[in-house]
């Protein structure tokens, strides 16, 4: 036992050698709080245990994610060496010198960017948009999904009333308006003695909730940013007829389908309101199916999951992150070798084993990957079909527009959906122009 301890030992400090490693460094790896950082944390430990380099980790709760970590970027700050920072920040964190750029590393270490998903590489390493400017390794791959009560959609007599009420078999909805109208069917009906709501949606107004969760009916109905993709020529697509009709949509599902005093709600409410019997479908990010189907209530034979359904085109919203290493960091050689370790596909194969969701094509384009999670072929298919907020350096400007703009009129009822996108063209052009952009 003893020699094959210390042969190991050898080869993990020959493993540090070969890779240029300088003495053992402390590394700080900022990320928000949830499921797929707490799996990080045991994953990093085979870091630690081949290079020497320590791990600490800095998590911060979602919805002070990101003021907390552009703060801490804008100011230059050395707390964080590695960040797995939103896909929105890649355009703020090129262009102001936040990220250090990894091409020269990539190559230098062999990392090819044609091993990770295209969706993923452009969404959370790129900028400009689409050019080979890398400034991140695809970390974690994300959308916006569905799941629901199989045990409820399954039921005799609920699959009867429904058919009775509608004249359609209960099934999963195959467009956001069958989505809706399984909201409606199931809206303030009884199940086992107590009164239950169609979906839990996003709604929240003070960081993005309502702009994550609106957009997957936006985008469903083909909502575009731009009429020409690096134009910022918005009229006519920001509040295209299909923007108008899509975000009408989001608010009558609001209005019709949701549980009371839902009027804030992001994450945490979602996933409240589906693990406590409330609601007969939600909405959250895939990250969280993992511990979803493994909830002792809800989750293994009662639950099953679906792709933001499509009503013009197929699409979701995309969520996830990229890793960057801090420019303002002391310790970048170390940073980069996390980088590279990360990279490798059996840490990627890993990675999604303990419910972090890998980019890396040895993973994703396994044939037996459909296989390996209940939600697994989803995530393919959701994946494939992504669409991302602004990546613009002013991000958390635009950002705050949609929110206001789309809280009033979802929620508060204020005005037309048509006057909400148009506002909402008024406010970025704004932006754009003090950006210079316009």
């Amino acid at each position: 036992m003893r020699r094959s301890h210390h042969l190991a030992a050898t080869a993990a400090t020959a493993l540090a050698l070969s890779a240029g490693a300088a003495a053992a460094e402390n590394l700080t790896l900022c990320w928000a709080a949830w499921d797929p950082a707490n799996a990080l944390v045991e994953l990093s430990k085979d870091f630690t245990a081949q290079t020497g380099h320590t791990m600490t980790f800095e998590f911060v709760p979602w919805p002070n994610f990101a003021d907390r970590m552009l703060n801490e970027l804008n100011s230059g700050g050395k707390l964080c060496d590695l960040l797995i920072g939103d896909s929105q920040w890649i355009g703020g964190g090129a262009e102001n010198g936040h990220y250090v750029k990894l091409n020269d590393f990539f190559d230098a270490n062999g990392i090819s960017m044609d091993d990770f998903a295209p969706a993923t590489v452009y969404a959370y390493s790129t900028w400009p948009k689409g050019t080979p400017n890398y400034y991140a390794l695809p970390a974690m791959g994300d959308a916006n999904g569905w799941f629901y009560r199989k045990d409820w959609f399954t039921d005799p007599e609920i699959m009867a009333a429904y058919k009775e009420a509608t004249g359609q078999d209960l099934r999963e909805p195959q467009s956001q308006r069958e989505l809706m109208q399984i909201a409606k069917f199931f809206q303030g009906r009884e199940i086992d003695g107590k009164t239950v709501y169609g979906v839990s949606i996003f709604t929240e107004r003070g960081s993005e909730g309502i702009t994550m969760g609106a957009t997957g009916a936006l985008y469903a109905w083909g909502f575009k940013y731009e009429n020409t993709p690096g134009s910022y020529d918005m009229e006519g697509a920001v509040n295209s007829p299909e923007a108008v009709e899509a975000l009408e949509f989001y608010k009558e599902l609001y209005d019709c389908c949701t549980p009371p005093g839902y009027d804030n709600a992001y994450m945490e409410q979602s996933l409240d309101a589906f693990k406590s019997g409330q609601v007969a479908m939600a909405m959250n990010w895939f990250a969280f199916f993992p511990g979803l189907y493994a909830d002792p209530n809800v989750g293994g034979d009662k639950i099953d999951f679906f792709v933001n359904p499509p009503q013009n085109v197929a699409a979701s919203t995309l969520g996830g992150q990229g890793i960057s290493v801090v420019s303002y960091s002391d310790k970048q050689e170390a940073a980069l070798e996390y980088i590279k370790w990360f990279a490798q596909p059996e840490v990627q194969k890993k990675w999604w084993s303990m419910g972090g969701y890998s980019c890396h094509k040895a993973v994703l384009e396994d044939p037996n990957f459909p296989n390996t999670a209940p939600f697994a072929a989803d995530f393919l298919v959701a994946m494939d079909g992504v669409k991302d907020f602004w990546q613009e350096p002013a991000y958390a400007s635009l950002l705050l527009a949609m929110q206001e703009r789309l809280h009033n009129y979802v929620v508060a009822g204020q005005g037309t959906a048509k006057e909400a996108l148009d506002g909402l063209i008024a406010d970025w052009t704004e932006i754009f122009e003090d950006e210079g952009k316009l």
